[in-house]
């Protein structure tokens, strides 16, 4: 996974990571790397350097045995070291199997089968790393990489003639993550109307339109129709959804004399009662002491950006997944994330 020359020269300048080094050699001066664990980091290009050197490069067979190792034995892979230095790690080495593709000019099925898992993940770490210090994770990186991907995978499902099985899948993740995007919506519109109409797509259109149509309460309770991987893709519209929905009730439910009892505010929000209480908290809506909730339009504050700390409104920790590799590497469903 990794040329030996780089290994080499990597060992000799003491830039081994440790989940590349020898075991037992960690503490040593001058750590030894491990040819069964080391993987090819990036580099940038580097003006008049030769970056085609085919001893360098890893055929598909070596990249997609890449990437799986990378989500298996290390993303997946129960460690004592925090999920960010393990994202950082994967998220480097994956960005050089995506170098190594782009100059071999990788596409079809090998294509396909490299960028589905790559895909997964970055999903998947935006869930897991959200709220993250950004000088161990930023979202923004993260999302650039990802739409990149996205839309290399949806280039490469039009182009090839082979069945992609796994399409549905991406197609509605894709919208799901770029939940009000009209190119994304315009995207699949163009589908097959086989491909269009299937349960996932047809789901994720759904929670799409209601998205559009700024209606917060049947999106939300769509989303609880959505697999784990679905809903990672979705999370991150979820907090601006749930301030609309306490705007519109504020407005519709303005009375002195009216109360709403929070058990049935909280189910509507899809959050637990506590939860929902802090969210009407940070937007200005009253609850008393008997768990009533008093809306009044002007009393509806816009909350700070740093306080809808979107994480807070996780419901699951990602962690307590039964298989996270069989989830990014195979697409299992699992639970709904909220």
């Amino acid at each position: 996974m990794c040329p030996s020359q780089e290994l080499q020269d990597r060992e000799a300048q003491n830039r081994l990571h440790h989940f590349e080094m020898v075991p037992g050699t960690e503490k040593d001066r001058r750590p030894k790397g491990d040819p069964r664990r080391a993987v090819k980091e990036y580099a940038r290009p580097a003006a008049g350097k030769d970056a085609t050197n085919p001893t360098d490069l890893r055929p598909p067979a070596v990249l997609l045995k890449t990437v799986h190792y990378l989500i298996d034995e290390i993303a997946a892979s129960p460690n004592l070291h925090p999920w960010t230095e393990v994202y950082n790690f994967v998220f480097d080495r994956l960005r050089s199997v995506k170098q190594d593709m782009i100059i071999q000019r990788v596409s079809g099925s090998d294509c396909v089968a490299l960028l589905e898992p790559i895909v997964r993940f970055l999903i998947y770490a935006s869930y897991r790393l959200c709220g993250e210090p950004v000088r161990l994770f930023d979202p923004r990186i993260n999302d650039t990489h990802l739409q990149e991907f996205l839309s290399w995978l949806f280039d490469c499902y039009t182009a090839g003639s082979g069945p992609n099985p796994n399409q549905e899948e991406f197609q509605a993740l894709g919208l799901l993550y770029n939940l009000g995007s009209v190119r994304a919506h315009q995207h699949v519109l163009e589908l097959p109307l086989q491909l269009r109409t299937s349960p996932s797509v047809a789901l994720a259109t759904s929670i799409n339109q209601a998205f559009l149509e700024r209606n917060p309460v049947r999106l939300l309770r769509l989303a609880g129709g959505l697999s784990f991987l679905q809903t990672c893709a979705l999370h991150r519209h979820l907090v601006t959804c749930r301030r609309t929905l306490l705007l519109i009730y504020s407005h519709g439910f303005s009375s002195r004399n009216c109360r709403f009892p929070l058990d049935r505010l909280a189910q509507l929000l899809r959050l637990d009662p506590p939860l929902a209480a802090q969210l009407c908290q940070l937007c200005g809506v009253q609850v008393d002491l008997e768990n009533q909730v008093l809306f009044s339009k002007s009393a509806f504050t816009e909350p700070k950006p740093t306080a809808l700390d979107c994480k807070r409104y996780h419901s699951e920790s990602p962690e307590n997944l039964t298989s996270l590799s069989g989830l990014l590497l195979q697409g299992q469903h699992e639970t709904s994330a909220q």
